[in-house]
């Protein structure tokens, strides 16, 4: 894309602590399909799962073989990576599920910003990313002198996020791109896509896009266009048919948030 910063590097191979497990979904909204993740410390006799994803059975079976767990994390509340989480639970004897809203918890409270999870060889800090979703949270985990951070649809490792009215806001999401983008080589593991090898640099280059498109956005107003089917025509003019309804999502929240900008003082 023109003016943006570069893309930082995809990853082939994960710290022998992290282990990737995908769900059988793929699709234009999830892309090769949800990324669970396992994280188990050199020696640890317990692990975590980050995003259990859909309920499937088979899946969520691959995944109880490598407790136990001490618990299941979740990134947000889309079904594509939540929906399996009662069952895994169950699969696993009632381990808790952790998660910001409290309707998708279970056996745990409801994550607070910023809280630090410990203990296993893991350090698990939860930063609040809204914006995807009201209730995004990314977890920044420390093994040893690694570090990694785990996303969930934040930020993905191939294209870009959907910010979808009402439970998004593109305002709240440009302010957790700003956060991530001060995790300099950091790595990032996200919810769909590849592995990156710079969680700041992934984020700064999400930055340029919103702000790109934006601009874009804000042409096609001052144009005529009022209503997300119209930015579309005029800002996504090669949309494939079968995504479109995810472009008019976004131009809504691009709509709403230049609204909103215009009545600030």
């Amino acid at each position: 894309m023109r003016g943006a910063a570069p893309e930082s590097a995809e990853v082939d191979r994960l710290p022998g602590w992290v282990t990737l497990l995908r769900a059988p979904n793929p699709g234009p909204m999830t892309l090769d399909g949800t990324n669970t993740w396992i994280l188990r410390a050199p020696g640890a006799d317990v692990a975590a799962v980050v995003d259990p994803g859909p309920l499937d059975e088979g899946h969520l079976r691959r995944i109880a073989e490598f407790g136990p767990f001490q618990f299941i994390l979740i990134t947000h509340g889309h079904h594509d990576h939540v929906e399996g989480a009662d069952r895994l639970s169950e699969l696993l004897g009632g381990t808790a599920v952790l998660a910001a809203d409290p309707a998708h918890c279970r056996n745990a409270e409801p994550l607070d910003p910023f809280e630090s999870l410990g203990g296993n060889g893991l350090e698990i800090r939860v930063v609040d990313t809204p914006g995807h979703t009201s209730d995004s949270v990314s977890f920044l985990v420390e093994c040893g002198d690694d570090r990694a951070m785990f996303t969930g649809d934040t930020i993905l490792g191939r294209g870009t996020t959907v910010v979808a009215q009402p439970d998004g806001d593109l305002g709240a999401y440009l302010d957790s791109l700003e956060l991530l983008s001060a995790y300099p080589e950091v790595l990032m593991l996200p919810g769909h896509g590849p592995a990156r090898a710079d969680t700041a640099e992934r984020a700064r280059f999400y930055l340029d896009h919103r702000r790109e498109r934006l601009a874009q956005v804000a042409a096609a107003m001052a144009a005529g266009a009022e209503t997300p089917a119209a930015v579309v025509d005029l800002v996504y003019p090669d949309i494939d048919p079968g995504v479109r309804f995810a472009a008019e999502w976004s131009a809504a929240a691009q709509l709403d948030h230049l609204r909103r900008k215009r009545m600030t003082p």
